[in-house]
């Protein structure tokens, strides 16, 4: 699965994701780096076919009115260390892959994912 990591998330995500068989790329890998638009990000996701990972809700409201990103994948964890963060996605990876083949939008939260239409 093809992943991009909003600025907010550490790039040792991007790493890991990486290390388990996807592709994946953080908005540092990007010219502009984490100065890149909401609008570059959701454009480059929808035509690369990759999965928006975000803790910023913005782009609920985008991908419900415009469908844009095509993909999104929602942290909203609140505070948590980094290493949480990496844990969470070692327990919930497979489950995360599975249920974005079918939904669009994604949620990971302290007590796990959840799917919306």
């Amino acid at each position: 699965m093809k992943f991009l990591l909003d600025a907010q998330l550490p790039r040792k995500l991007a790493r890991f994701l990486k290390e388990s068989g996807h592709d994946a790329m953080h908005t540092l890998e990007l010219p502009l780096r984490n100065k890149t638009t909401d609008l570059v990000l959701q454009d480059l996701c929808t035509r690369e076919g990759r999965v928006l990972v975000t803790k910023d809700s913005d782009f609920v409201d985008s991908l419900l009115l415009r469908r844009e990103p095509s993909r999104l994948l929602l942290i909203s964890t609140g505070n948590i260390t980094n290493r949480e963060l990496e844990t969470l996605f070692r327990l919930h990876l497979s489950t995360i892959i599975d249920t974005l083949d079918h939904h669009v939008f994604v949620e990971l939260d302290r007590n796990g994912i959840m799917s919306h239409a």
